[in-house]
């Protein structure tokens, strides 16, 4: 063996030595980040629906949560100055974080989108940019990986229901279903070519899999929840703070000044000593669980300290029909399809009824959707019972639906503007090729706030 070839191999040796010797550790995820709760709502204020829970949860329970505001209150009046639009915005995040400094929950996060006026879901997840909005959120619950997340109920409820609390739910469920699964955002999940260096594209992130998922709501009358999951009681007394738990809810919502009906009314009834409104109790309703527990137990019931698989959701099958049917459409219809596909079937039946908050003297327009699923076109009519005093009805008349379409219609009319406090009856009918189509229903609420008391 030449001189050459004794050092040619020595230093293969050294190399491949060297190379055994070096051990790549993986970085783990930033643990200042960590979330056992993640909360999803739409406006600052909202968590204020949740906060006499939370103030337990942090407390007194030691668990660590985030939250996510998929607007910045950038909408509505201000109870406190002309500041309005984007000037409202930029107050109304800074309130929503000296709130929640109450709580002492530092991670928050601001998605940008706009407050979005209305009821209709389809509206405000237009004006969010849904998919852009969707993966702002899969990557904070990424980044969280939270044990539980809870947000607004995706549904159409008789009470506020304001579009941008159903489409935060609506989105909040879809993370959910997609933060674990490594083909949802991939670039996300990419890991960076050199994380000590400038100019990286990919995210570095791990797929997550949240384990419960809950919903509250501001429906009108709260007695559907019973039964439906945990309820907190916000009377009893916080051991750290030796105050009771309502009271830390008015605090924490006494910053929202800017909002009358909440900043407002916080620091009025702090003053007053009245703490009425915030002995009512957090009700939950529980959405999705992977672990083994009870429907109405703790949130944390069944939570290991291990991370959960991936869990996909059962997603969109087609409905099957045949002749020509009638389905109220817009959320409503959105809705029956989004349940089945994520797997929230025991939403389907959560309501009593089909009903709407309207003011006395208001506008509505009920969209309806004809389905003609049989080989021919069929000439259909469509009609409206509507309550005595109402006015300006349109939407009524016939019409032509093409083999295997649908036709989505809107029902408009001027509510009585002497209406009562008892809800009352809207029937859309629909008739047509001889087929026995079932009516719609729909209770019409009065907007109490704008009736005498």
């Amino acid at each position: 063996m030449t001189i050459r070839s004794s050092l040619a191999i020595a230093l293969v040796v050294f190399c491949v030595s060297t190379v055994r010797a070096q051990v790549i550790k993986s970085v783990p995820p930033d643990d200042r980040f960590k979330a056992d709760i993640l909360v999803v709502v739409a406006h600052p204020d909202d968590e204020t629906e949740v906060a006499g829970y939370l103030a337990r949860a942090i407390f007194d329970e030691h668990k660590r949560v985030a939250v996510v505001f998929g607007t910045r209150g950038d909408g509505g009046g201000d109870a406190e100055g002309q500041e309005q639009a984007a000037a409202l915005g930029a107050e109304r995040e800074i309130e929503a974080r000296r709130a929640l400094g109450v709580l002492g929950v530092t991670n928050i996060w601001f998605l940008g989108a706009p407050d979005t006026p209305g009821q209709d879901v389809l509206r405000s997840l237009e004006t969010w940019n849904h998919g852009s909005a969707l993966g702002q959120a899969v990557r904070l619950v990424r980044l969280t990986r939270p044990e539980v997340i809870l947000t607004w109920l995706p549904h159409y409820v008789a009470g506020e229901n304001h579009g941008d609390h159903q489409a935060s739910g609506v989105i909040a469920t879809e993370a959910f279903d997609m933060a674990g699964d490594s083909t949802a955002f991939p670039e996300q999940l990419a890991a960076p070519r050199d994380r000590d260096n400038i100019g990286n594209l990919t995210e570095g992130l791990h797929p997550w899999q949240p384990k419960k998922l809950y919903y509250f709501t501001d429906a009108s009358n709260p007695g559907f929840q019973a039964g439906k999951g945990p309820r907190y009681s916000t009377d009893d007394e916080s051991p750290s703070k030796q105050v009771p738990y309502y009271r830390i809810a008015a605090e924490e919502m006494s910053y929202h000044l800017t909002q009358g009906d909440t900043g407002q009314m916080a620091a009025a009834a702090i003053r007053k000593g009245d703490y009425t409104y915030f002995r009512q109790p957090v009700l939950l309703i529980t959405g999705k669980s992977l672990v083994q527990g009870s429907i109405t137990g703790d949130i944390f019931e069944g939570i290991a300290d291990k991370p959960a698989p991936f869990s996909p959701s059962p997603g969109y099958k087609p409905v099957e029909r045949s002749g020509l049917s009638m389905e109220l459409g817009g959320p409503w219809a959105f809705y029956r399809l989004f349940w089945q596909a994520h797997g929230l079937a025991q939403l389907g039946g959560l309501l009593p009824d089909v009903g709407v908050n309207v003011f006395p003297g208001e506008r509505i327009q009920i969209p309806v959707l004809i389905h003609n699923d049989s080989d021919s076109e069929a000439t259909f009519t469509l009609a409206a019972d509507v309550p005595s005093g109402w006015t300006e009805i349109t939407g009524a008349g016939s019409y032509l639906a093409p083999a295997h379409q649908s036709v989505e219609l809107y029902v408009k009319a001027k509510t009585s503007a002497a209406a009562g406090n008892e809800p009352q009856d809207l029937v859309i009918r629909a008739e047509g090729a001889g087929a026995r189509i079932v009516p719609i229903t729909i209770a019409v609420h009065p907007d109490r706030a704008a009736l005498p008391q």
